[in-house]
C-alpha cells in the first residue's frame, strides 16, 4: 500500500507499455526464427506498426507525465495531494493513451494505401514506419510532412514539458541546505531522468531525419535499442535506485 501513489501508477503504466511494446514485436521474430517462416500478411505488418508507433507515442506522453509528478513532487511538495489527486493521475493516464494511439492513425492511413512495386523484403526485424516506405514507390512526402508537424504540435510541447519540469526541479534542489536533502531530491529523478535521455535519444536517432538518409544497418542497431534494451533496463533502473522498492 506504500507504493499506491501517482509515481508508481505511472511507473505501472510504463512497465505495461514496456511489456506490450516489446511482445508486440519479439513473439513473431522469435516464431519467425524457430519455424524459419520468414513471412508477414500486409494486414498483420500495418497492425504490428501501429501498436508500436501507438505504444512509443504513450510512452512519450507517459514520460511527459512523470516529468510534471516529480516537479509537483519536489518544488510543490505542499500541494502535491491536490495536484497529483487519484483523479488528476487517471486524467493523466487515460490522457496519454488517447493521444498515443490517435497520433499514428495519419501514418497508418497514407502507407496502408501506398503503392508497393518493388520488392516485398522488409530489411527490418519487424515492421517499422522507415523501413515499409523504403519499400514502397509511392511519394512518402505526405508521411514525412505529418511526422514534423505532429511531432512540433505534440511531442515538442512534451519534450518543452520535461525540460522546463527539470529546470525548475534542479533550481529547487540547489536551493536545499542539506546534503542529504539534496542527494534524496535528486535521487527521485535520476531513475526517470535516465530513462528519458535512453528514449529519447533512440527514438531521435530512429525517426527524426529524412528517408534520403535512411541506413539499414544504424536503423536496426537502434531499434533493438529501443524494442529490447530500454524495456529490459527500466525495471532495473527503477528497482535498483529506490528506496521504497526495496524495501
Amino acid at each position: 500500500s506504500n507504493l499506491h501513489t501517482p509515481m508508481y501508477i505511472f511507473l505501472m503504466m510504463l512497465s505495461l507499455i514496456d511489456i506490450s511494446s516489446t511482445s508486440n514485436i519479439m513473439i513473431k521474430m522469435l516464431y519467425m526464427l524457430h519455424t524459419q517462416h520468414k513471412t508477414i500478411s500486409f494486414l498483420a505488418c500495418i497492425t504490428q506498426m501501429y501498436i508500436y508507433s501507438s505504444l512509443t507515442c504513450t510512452d512519450f506522453f507517459l514520460l511527459g507525465a512523470m516529468a510534471y509528478d516529480r516537479y509537483v513532487a519536489i518544488c510543490q511538495p505542499l500541494h502535491y495531494f491536490i495536484l497529483m489527486s487519484r483523479t488528476h493521475c487517471c486524467l493523466f493516464i487515460i490522457t496519454t493513451w488517447i493521444l498515443g494511439f490517435l497520433m499514428p492513425l495519419g501514418h497508418i492511413h497514407f502507407i496502408s494505401k501506398f503503392y508497393y512495386c518493388t520488392s516485398h523484403i522488409i530489411d527490418h526485424f519487424f515492421c517499422d514506419v522507415t523501413p515499409i516506405m523504403k519499400l514502397s514507390c509511392s511519394d512518402s512526402y505526405v508521411v514525412e510532412l505529418l511526422t514534423y508537424i505532429e511531432g512540433t504540435l505534440l511531442l515538442f510541447p512534451d519534450f518543452l514539458l520535461i525540460l522546463t519540469s527539470y529546470i525548475l526541479i534542479i533550481s529547487n534542489i540547489v536551493k536545499i541546505k542539506s546534503t542529504e536533502g539534496q542527494r534524496k531530491a535528486f535521487s527521485t529523478c535520476t531513475s526517470h531522468l535516465t530513462c528519458v535521455a535512453m528514449f529519447y535519444g533512440t527514438v531521435l536517432c530512429l525517426y527524426v531525419r529524412p528517408t534520403s538518409n535512411y541506413s539499414p544497418k544504424q536503423d536496426k542497431f537502434f531499434a533493438i535499442l529501443n524494442v529490447i534494451v530500454i524495456p529490459m533496463l527500466n525495471p532495473l533502473i527503477y528497482s535498483l535506485k529506490n528506496q521504497e522498492v526495496k524495501t
